[in-house]
Formats: structure tokens, sequence, C-alpha cells
């Protein structure tokens, strides 16, 4: 039931257009109804516009002769599928590294990396000066 329909709401569309476009020419004629010819003429335009023609034969045979004469690649002997060679295909790698120029740069000055015995001093200097604050706080609220 609903290819009918579809088929219903196609075929209505098409009328419609062939009579709208036939009730153009009529006018442009300036007759005063629709006739066959106007008819005629809405459905050749309306099959020139919405349909392609295809090309006769002759023209289908050159276009087939030309593209004939182009040999194939020739195909890669080996198991599996044969395949032309790699740059017939999309298989093979089609990039490449940039790879940077190396510049003679100076290395910066780094600071040396604290050995154990210079972070023992540190953080002992650290507590020595915490011992002093509370000794000193302690003095003061006395």
């Amino acid at each position: 039931m609903l290819v009918i329909n579809k088929f219903l709401e196609f075929w209505y569309r098409c009328v419609v257009d062939v009579l709208t476009d036939a009730q153009v020419y009529s006018e442009h004629a300036s007759k005063s109804a629709i006739d066959i010819d106007d008819v005629n003429l809405a459905i050749q335009s309306q099959a020139n516009f919405n349909l392609s023609q295809l090309p006769c034969l002759e023209v289908l045979l050159e276009l087939a002769q030309n593209c004939n004469k182009i040999p194939l690649p020739k195909s890669i002997a080996g198991l599996g599928f044969p395949l032309p060679p790699d740059q017939d295909t999309l298989i093979s790698p089609n990039y490449k590294f940039a790879i940077p120029n190396k510049r003679s740069v100076e290395p910066r000055m780094k600071k040396p990396f604290p050995t154990s015995t210079h972070l023992k001093k540190r953080r002992q200097s650290y507590l020595n000066a915490k011992r002093i604050d509370l000794f000193s706080s302690n003095l003061i609220r006395h």
C-alpha cells in the first residue's frame, strides 16, 4: 500500500509540473487555452531537464578506444592477489620525515645536583635555625 501511495504522489507531481509548464508556454504564445503542442513541449523540456541522455554508440566506442590505448601497469608476481608496482598503489609510504639540522648550541650552565652531604648540611642548618627561633621565643615569654 505504501508503494502505491508513493507512486501516486510521484505521478501527481510530474503531471502538475508538465501542466504548469504547458500553461506558461501557452501564455507566452498568447493562447487562451492549453493545446497538445504546449503539453508536448512541456514534456520534452521536462525530459531534457530531469533525465540525462546517453551518448550515442559511436561516441562510447571512441572513448573506449582512447582509454584502452594506455596499457595497464604490470602486476607483481607472487603469492596472494596480483598487485601493480608500489608506485602505482596506495600502500607505499607517501611521507618523508623532516630531520632538523643539528646546530651547535652552547650548553647552558646547570646548577650542580645536590649530593647527600649537601642536603644533610642544609637540613642541619634549617633545624638549627628552628631551634634558635624556639629558644629565643621561650626566652622572650619568660
